[in-house]
């Protein structure tokens, strides 16, 4: 059973109507009755749900073809055009989509103009799923977005960013203008990695022996390097050496962090008290969550 809240200005769930509406607690969410769900991704104004067998649906705004598919998206339509693939992983940026098909293959779709759908063009909105042709010779593991980038991984370890490269998101060095199509990461190259995530306009890779590499706008603290300067390329967090770090959680402009004993350290904006710190600083260095010190933290994930 899936349960669903929060801000709805597309149609309220089973009403006709166009309302605006704040579902202030959690209801089940009908359409998808007796279908199991195993994903859910949220984007800027969208939502997207993955269910068991890989069909993909789709609700929210649509004004950039973030949905997939051309209807009014005041309720879970599936996205015909997968509908031949089986989808194992969904994202969301602000505005776009991305899917990931059981063969390792990335479908885009929604908002283009940052480059940020990896189809070599930078076209203002794609309405239907294209297959992302520059990363079919790889076999892609994981993705994650940005508001306006991607980060992928492929089994091959070799690692691929795209899309708008403002605050040097796409670890790619300096002077690199926004990328319509995915890019190899170099500087990374050799060192095996377990994780990617994208934040707001941040990025974060992790190796699979626990270390932590962050790049992208740091105006925050974001990137736990102790300052407040962004990074064009790939930096080691230092501060995290320390811990054993399993998975990381991006928002727009903060982090969190999973250790293997189940510790968790966040840092960047707090503006709006999302590190858990009991205040509403910004932290620039990886802080330990001390409220949920002595529960064992399984998984982790941030919003905005």
């Amino acid at each position: 059973m899936m349960l669903c809240w929060g801000y709805w200005s597309f149609g309220l769930p089973g009403a006709g109507s166009s309302l605006q509406a704040i579902i202030s607690e959690p209801q089940s969410c009908g359409f998808l009755h007796e279908r199991n769900v195993k994903e859910v991704a949220c984007g800027g104004n969208h939502s997207i749900f993955l269910l068991e067998d890989g069909q993909v649906f789709t609700c929210g705004l649509n004004s950039k073809g973030q949905l997939g598919h051309e209807r009014e998206g005041n309720k879970p339509e599936q996205i015909c055009a997968l509908a031949d693939q089986h989808i194992i992983h969904v994202a969301c940026g602000e505005a776009h989509s991305v899917a990931l098909s059981d063969q390792g293959q990335l479908f885009s779709w929604g908002a283009g103009s940052d480059g940020q759908l990896g189809l070599t063009t930078a076209e203002d909105s794609v309405a239907v799923p294209r297959l992302i042709k520059k990363l079919n010779q790889e076999t892609i593991l994981q993705v994650s977005c940005g508001n306006w980038h991607c980060l992928a991984l492929a089994a091959d370890g070799q690692f691929f960013a795209w899309g708008q490269n403002n605050h040097g998101q796409l670890g790619l060095g300096k002077e690199f203008p926004s990328q319509p199509s995915p890019q190899r990461v170099k500087s990374l190259d050799g060192i095996p990695l377990a994780q990617v995530a994208a934040g707001g306009a941040h990025s974060f890779a992790l190796s699979l022996s626990g270390a932590v590499f962050g790049w992208g706008k740091n105006s925050s603290g974001q990137l736990g390097l102790s300052d407040e300067r962004d990074r064009e390329s790939p930096c080691h967090v230092k501060l995290l050496r320390s811990q054993m770090v399993v998975y990381i959680s991006c928002g727009n402009d903060h982090t969190a962090v999973l250790t293997k004993s189940g510790g968790v350290f966040t840092f960047g904006a707090g503006s709006f008290g999302q590190l858990g710190h009991d205040c509403l600083n910004d932290e620039v260095n990886p802080r330990r969550v001390l409220e949920l010190m002595g529960s064992e933290v399984s998984q982790i994930a941030c919003g905005r």
